[in-house]
């Protein structure tokens, strides 16, 4: 009997859970071959970094975690650069460099975000195909993904995976949704706004529940003509989970010309700052441009990479957001990194 209780109890906290997170809708709770074993290495300490050998350090106190590329005058990656070689501050306080790797030799954990709505028929295919292209040739055996697809809700199309067998079927499965178009889809979410594609959802929910605990480079690739119709959070609180789980965004602002007149005009805008407020990168296809050059654009940047970590000199407890400078000493170079981060881990 005592057993049984057990049993039910366990069952309502599952129906709790499910209830609380109704909006992440995953197509399968656990994929059978999910990373065929293989989970992200937790970050269950107050901080943690990850070393040039792979090896994990967890630390009694916070460590901020800085992903940065640096450029020459010529738009050329410089990959040569030592600790040494830069300088950093935190709301204009000079920090001292702890930890550094060459970001190349870092597992990866990356998610690729899809905008299913109807706006997107015209353009999911050149997408999927892009999309696989670039896993192929990306994703390594330490690495993992996972694939999301948005429209009047979020899905896990893929969980947690190193299997890119896995990660092409849940793309090449994926499927606009929505109904017939019109800038919003029917029904409501309990807020009462119009829900048609729900972005900030997406990356709310993909840098909480997926990107929080894994330790090394974290990034997600977002797909889509940057409207958002139905969030239940902004984009402020969706950019603040990306910033605390340390994820850089690269935003790919994809769109069909015949659906322009029922698009936001701060699409793009709201697109690039959640890429340059994270350290990736906005990027606007021009018409009939191949989306294989972004790509391959996203793909040299994670390749050249630096991974930097400290200590801030004065721990705070008070979770508020702290300023970013990171500069390289050899003239000429360009640094691109993120430019804060939220405070989130108490001080004995």
């Amino acid at each position: 009997m005592h057993r049984r209780f057990l049993s039910v109890a366990a069952l309502i906290l599952s129906l709790t859970a499910a209830l609380a997170y109704a909006q992440f809708k995953p197509l399968k709770p656990n994929p059978v071959e999910t990373a065929k074993g293989k989970t992200p290495p937790a970050a269950d300490e107050p901080g943690a970094v990850i070393t040039d050998s792979g090896a994990i350090i967890s630390m009694d106190v916070e460590v901020v975690n800085v992903f940065a590329s640096v450029r020459d005058k010529h738009g050329r990656f410089v990959n040569t650069l030592t600790k040494d070689d830069f300088i950093l501050k935190e709301d204009g306080t000079p920090q001292e460099i702890k930890y550094f790797a060459s970001e190349s030799s870092l597992p990866l954990t990356l998610g690729i975000i899809f905008d299913v709505s109807v706006s997107q028929e015209n353009l999911i295919e050149e997408e999927k195909r892009s999309a696989k292209a670039f896993i192929d040739s990306v994703i390594g055996p330490k690495d993992l993904a996972f694939v999301i697809s948005f429209g009047p809700d979020s899905r896990l199309e893929q969980d947690l995976t190193s299997s890119k067998s896995l990660l092409s079927k849940a793309i090449d499965r994926m499927e606009v949704r929505g109904g017939v178009y019109s800038p919003v889809t029917p029904g409501t979410n309990p807020n009462g706004t119009p829900r048609g594609t729900v972005l900030y959802d997406s990356v709310y929910v993909a840098s909480r529940d997926m990107l929080r605990n894994p330790v090394g480079r974290k990034a997600i690739i977002l797909l889509t003509d940057g409207v958002d119709q139905g969030s239940k959070v902004k984009i402020e609180e969706a950019l603040r989970e990306a910033q605390l789980s340390d994820v850089v965004i690269y935003s790919i602002f994809h769109f069909d010309p015949s659906f322009q007149p029922f698009m936001r005009g701060t699409a793009d805008y709201d697109l690039g700052k959640m890429a340059k407020e994270t350290g990736g990168t906005l990027f606007k296809p021009k018409r009939n441009q191949p989306l294989n050059v972004f790509f391959d654009e996203i793909q040299q940047q994670l390749r050249n990479q630096y991974s930097i970590g400290y200590t801030p000199r004065d721990q705070k407890t008070d979770r508020s957001y702290h300023k970013i400078d990171l500069d390289a000493k050899p003239g000429g170079l360009k640094v691109q990194t993120r430019r804060g981060y939220y405070s989130e881990k108490s001080v004995n």
